[in-house]
């Protein structure tokens, strides 16, 4: 016999202390006894598993070892569980392959063990081992002894059963809730006498966990509001907790709680002014410990953001509010006057800020977002001029931190009281503690963002000086520049590291929304006190001062020429001596800087120094760099503005970025996985680019850094595609497949937006290379395999997409694809598409609903209804999209798209509705005009169907309305031959009340007159048997050609087979032939040369036809030069 299977004979056989042993060496630290173990194990799984599921239950009943029985149980739960769906873990899927024997001994042992465990670990993990196996067999009724026996716990004296008994019901409600509603009544009386009478705060605590659960997996709000009378006796397991100075206890109270308020707010409504002024009560508690503190406010803002569930709810408790934002404003006065925050060090940051000041901040945050400017402003206007008068320093820093942390969620609101918001600002600017000056620096930087370009437009006169005079602040560098500075010889010098600094981030913030005329007048002062700061000897206040000169040349563009030849030899200067690892962020600043600037000044003014920059990032990247050395990404980027800065130039060093721009977007995400209970917690890790997150039992570590490279750097293969278009081919083998499997890579937005954004520029390379002749040995069918390629990925990645913001980019991206490569599609693609085009209206169309229901919400207010509304016009941008792939499948395919759109009128003919948006009904028209004006005579059979909402939405009140639908008219008259004449007369009538519109001339009507004129133009042309000379409106039309010439090859068409234009006595013949010497004069520049001749032979004829002094009269109104270039054009 092989010695594996003697080993697993012996480990299974009667002796426990042989399998005792080989569960150790699973947990060994020693490598090789843990994979020998690991292999004796997964042999035993595959040959053996009802003796292997047996031994481990008897080591659960009967180890003396606390380590030995917990991995058993954790061993049983992956063993009889199937925990996900993967291959891996069906394998390990044990239960359906044990003998009934077998399964009855576990259940029933599982069960014993639950009741004989005494060890809190363990027996926790055993409730769930219970839980999961429940969760798979109880539903087919295959373990009715489990119910009975959970009853039987909760109702002992034994508090380590009840404890117990309540885990596995707070599970079992997560997993198979419904199955546990019949036991509504019993359930109540359950948690409320355990809640209400229980001596043990673990059992409160197990019980408080299971209501919670329970009352989430309730569908009806009729059972939940069965629960409603256990709220108070929930509540009471928090206050007894504190009255009893067991914090911990309490602070598993409020998580549970927060839970509640997160995924039920409604339950806790008719209590709300009772349960949020006892968290209130906690927050203002100063002798509380600040984590239980936090959790109260945590509780509050989580309620706040529940607006999904509870819209409006919290906006109806002013009161409430006001005290929750008096207590953030307390705890952003803890902040110290750490002297190491004036050292400017980066790692002295965040030097005297406490937890109490970081909870602060994203609480005013997260609370202006949920709340709104209505709500939050007011009570910010009461409280912020008390605190700017304060003589205590960290009142009024406080104040301007408020400012800036509520300004995104109350822009709107600040931007109508923007005079009083800058009024308060700059103020402070002048303030003499340099950390509020920094404060009020900061403020102004987050403003410039949230408020812009409002702000820059309208107070650039007041800012500008503000932070010129904040850089010229040497004494306090922190102030002058945000950014890093080595520790001085003394505090007086190093303050002044700190005081400058802030000043240049500022600057930065303020450019991007400043248009460059508003930017202009100031740059003469901003580059002179930038350069001079770029002489500084501090490296923090030089990289601040790099950052800024940066945004004010990618600010001013053209205008930042003059400045290029004094700025330029700094920053090259730099690049060249700036080695020192010390220096690294200098150097990578300076290389920021001087990309943006070469993008500002452009290629003619760039090129001498352009060869000589390249050439050093080439030797840069050819060096060996750690891995951890921030020029990596800054070159990254760097590159790509040079290749747009140079164009086709850039080819010549494409060899040289593209190997590292591979390596980065192909870098795998670092991602770790443990137990949530594990002990090893990731957040002890010292890389603080390590983020976390809580995944039912599973924690999962993520190292953001890389992640942010791989998408910096499928940014760029984006932008590099885009810019050298056919130049960028030799790469597309390579980045394709990098690329095309991104599109559903969920661990990070910004990489998926990259590979959306770079599939259409992928083809659009392949298709022009193939088309110039620059793919040796290539045609259209290698166009037509990419293609292949990437339309069905993006088709499955969209049906995929969490994100709307993402699917109408995704949909904007099949669209440009479409564009490129849409006659090479087979019918099946085109299928899939079209079938994803109804997923994606009806997703859409379900979100809409939904956020209808939230509108009929008891607490829905104005507030919410604006936040609907942004929701609202996300989906719009949606069905935006959806119109124009389906605009383009029809130009493509015509009348062989019509089955297809059959299919699709279900799905389109509600969006004519009246209860549709504006937006809506034009996408719904403009995809009925393309199908009359591309499939013609084929589309003539749904005249009858779409006609009659045609001519209605021709009155829209909307004018896009209006434009699309008047537009569609035209064609349909041109294209419809017999089946329109019936209906010429009140397409008459429609065109006519949009002509004779005192307002129709207004810009937003001009697009929807024009198409009338146009389309009353058609109607003439095509249907000229249908109308009178009165009613057809002849002088609107030679009105119209007189002040708008865009239709005048029409009206020569119209004029050449209908001398009725002229009208009577030919009195309309001055304007007609005014508006033919105005086309000739021109040139090409107002009609094309075909019709130019059309018009010279309509004028021959006339002045062959026409009584001589007519025509004299008409002459003589003619300037001088029009009569001698007509005088030209008739004799030749």
């Amino acid at each position: 016999m092989d010695p594996t299977q003697i080993h697993l004979a012996a480990v299974l056989g009667p002796d426990p202390t042989l399998f005792e042993t080989l569960i150790a060496h699973l947990m060994s630290t020693s490598n090789d006894q843990r994979s020998h173990a690991e292999s004796i194990f997964n042999l035993a799984k595959q040959s053996s598993p009802d003796a292997l599921s047996l031994k481990l239950l008897h080591l659960l009943a009967s180890s003396p070892h606390l380590e030995a029985r917990a991995m058993a149980a954790v061993l049983l739960r992956r063993i009889l569980t199937r925990s996900s769906s993967s291959d891996d873990d069906a394998n390990r899927f044990l239960w359906p392959r044990l003998t009934a024997d077998t399964q009855s001994a576990i259940k029933s042992m599982l069960l014993v063990s639950v009741q004989r465990e005494e060890a809190k670990s363990i027996a926790k993990k055993l409730c769930d081992t219970v839980s999961e196996l429940a969760s798979g067999i109880v539903p087919e009724n295959n373990w009715p002894e489990l119910l009975p026996f959970m009853f039987q716990c909760v109702s002992s004296e034994n508090a380590r059963l009840q404890e117990s008994a309540f885990l596995i019901f707070a599970q079992l409600s997560q997993f198979i809730g419904e199955l546990l509603v019949p036991y509504v009544k019993e359930l109540h009386g359950v948690f409320m006498n355990c809640l209400m009478n229980s001596s043990s705060a673990d059992v409160r605590i197990a019980a408080l966990n299971a209501v919670i659960s329970f009352i989430q997996c309730l569908s009806s709000s009729g059972d939940r509001d069965r629960f409603q009378d256990l709220l108070p006796a929930m509540m009471r397991t928090l206050t007894e907790a504190l009255n009893g100075g067991e914090e911990a206890t309490a602070q598993e109270a409020l998580e549970l709680l927060i839970e509640l308020a997160g995924t039920e707010p409604r339950f806790l409504r008719r209590q709300l002014v009772d349960v949020v002024g006892s968290m209130l009560q906690i927050a203002e508690a100063g002798t509380l410990e600040e984590g239980t503190r936090h959790l109260a406010i945590e509780f509050v803002v989580t309620l706040a953001e529940a607006r999904e569930r509870a819209p409006g709810m919290m906006r109806k408790l002013p009161q409430f509010i006001s005290r929750l934002f008096g207590v953030l404003m307390k705890m952003l006065e803890d902040v110290e006057d750490d002297p190491a925050w004036h050292s400017a060090n980066v790692e002295d940051e965040d030097a005297g800020e406490t937890s109490n000041y970081i909870v602060g901040q994203e609480c005013l945050d997260r609370l202006s977002i949920a709340l709104g400017g209505n709500t939050v402003v007011p009570v910010a206007s009461e409280l912020l001029p008390a605190y700017l008068a304060a003589p205590e320093w960290q009142r009024r820093h406080a104040a301007m931190i408020a400012l800036a942390q509520i300004a995104e969620g109350c822009s709107k609101v600040m931007a109508k009281n923007l005079e009083q918001v800058m009024n308060m600002v700059l103020s402070s600017f002048v303030d003499p503690n340099p950390r509020v000056r920094w404060a009020a620096i900061n403020a102004i930087g987050q403003l410039s963002t949230d408020l812009g370009p409002d702000l820059q437009e309208k107070h650039h006169q007041r800012v500008f000086p503000a932070l010129a005079a904040a850089m010229d602040d040497y004494q306090n560098p922190r102030v002058q520049d945000h950014g890093y500075l080595n520790i001085a010889d003394n505090l007086h010098n190093t303050r002044a590291a700190r005081a400058e600094a802030h000043a240049a981030s500022a600057v930065l913030n303020f450019c991007e929304n400043c248009k460059p005329e508003i930017l202009t007048p100031y740059l003469d002062g901003l580059v002179g006190k930038l350069l001079i700061l770029l002489q500084n000897g501090k490296q923090m206040v030089q990289e601040g001062a790099l950052t800024a000169l940066a945004s004010v040349a990618d600010a001013s563009q053209d205008d930042f020429q003059k400045y290029y030849d004094p700025v330029m030899p700094y920053l090259k200067a730099i690049l060249v001596n700036a080695t020192d690892k010390s220096n690294r962020m200098l150097r990578a600043k300076a290389m920021e800087c001087v990309s943006l600037v070469g993008m500002a000044v452009g290629k003619e003014k760039f090129k001498d120094d352009a060869k000589q920059v390249m050439e050093l990032l080439v030797s840069l990247q050819d060096s060996q760099m750690e891995a951890d050395d921030p020029i990596t990404s800054y070159m990254l980027q760097a590159w790509a503005r040079l290749c747009k800065c140079l164009g086709q130039d850039f080819l010549p060093y494409m060899n040289f970025v593209m190997p590292q721009l591979i390596r980065s977007a192909n870098l795998k995400p670092d991602v770790t996985i443990t137990s949530a209970d594990s002990d090893n917690d990731i957040e002890d890790s010292d890389d603080e680019s390590m983020e976390t997150i809580t995944l039912g039992d599973k924690r999962i570590g993520i190292k953001t850094s890389v992640l942010e490279e791989k998408a910096t750097a499928c940014n760029m293969l984006c932008c590099y595609a885009d810019e050298l278009k056919e130049g960028f081919y030799p790469w597309t083998d390579q980045v394709a497949p990098i690329m095309v499997p991104l599109l559903k890579f969920y661990f990070h937005e910004e990489v998926r937006r990259a590979a959306v954004s770079a599939m259409p520029e992928l083809l659009r390379s392949a298709k022009l290379a193939v088309a110039k002749g620059l793919a040796p040995g290539r045609n259209e069918s290698y166009v037509k395999q990419l293609s292949d390629y990437i339309i069905p990925a993006l088709v499955e990645a969209l049906h995929k997409e969490p994100d709307i913001d993402i699917s109408a980019s995704m949909l904007d991206s099949l669209n440009e694809c479409l564009q490129i490569c849409g006659p090479l599609l087979d019918e099946s693609q085109v299928r899939s598409i079209v079938d994803e085009i109804k997923q994606v209206i009806t997703a859409s169309s379900s979100r809409k609903a939904n956020r209808a229901e939230r509108s009929k919400a008891e607490d829905f207010d104005a507030e919410e209804g604006e936040l609907l509304k942004e929701e609202n016009e996300q989906e719009e941008e949606v069905f935006d999209q959806v119109g124009e792939i389906l605009g383009t499948l029809i130009k493509i395919f015509k009348g062989a798209f019509l089955p297809f759109f059959d299919e699709l009128t279900s799905y389109l003919t509600p969006m004519w509705g009246k209860d549709k948006t504006p937006e809506e009904r034009r996408i719904a028209i403009c995809i009925f005009d393309d199908i009359a004006e591309h499939c013609r005579e084929a589309a003539v059979r749904y005249y009858d169907t779409y006609l009659p909402f045609l001519l209605e939405a021709c009155n829209d009140e909307n004018s896009d309305v209006r434009q699309a639908a008047v537009y569609g008219l035209g064609v349909c008259a041109e294209f419809g031959g017999s089946v329109f004449k019936p209906l010429v007369g009140e397409a008459l009538s429609r065109l006519n009340v949009i002509m004779q519109d005192p307002n129709a001339l207004l810009p937003e009507n001009v697009m929807a007159y024009d198409n009338a004129v146009s389309a009353l133009g058609k109607i003439c042309q095509f249907h000229r048997d249908r109308i009178d000379s009165a009613q057809c409106g002849w002088l609107g039309l030679v009105d119209y050609l007189c002040v708008n010439l865009a239709n005048v090859e029409l009206v020569a068409s119209i004029f050449r087979s209908d001398r009725e234009l002229l009208g009577p006595n030919d009195q309309y013949l001055p304007k007609i032939i005014a508006v033919f010497a105005e086309v000739l004069c021109a040139g090409k520049d107002l009609a094309t040369e075909q019709t130019a001749i059309r018009m010279a032979n309509l004028l021959r004829q006339l002045q062959r036809t026409l009584p001589p002094e007519a025509l004299a009269s008409t002459w003589s109104s003619l300037q001088p030069q029009q009569q001698l270039a007509l005088q030209s054009i008739l004799s030749s």
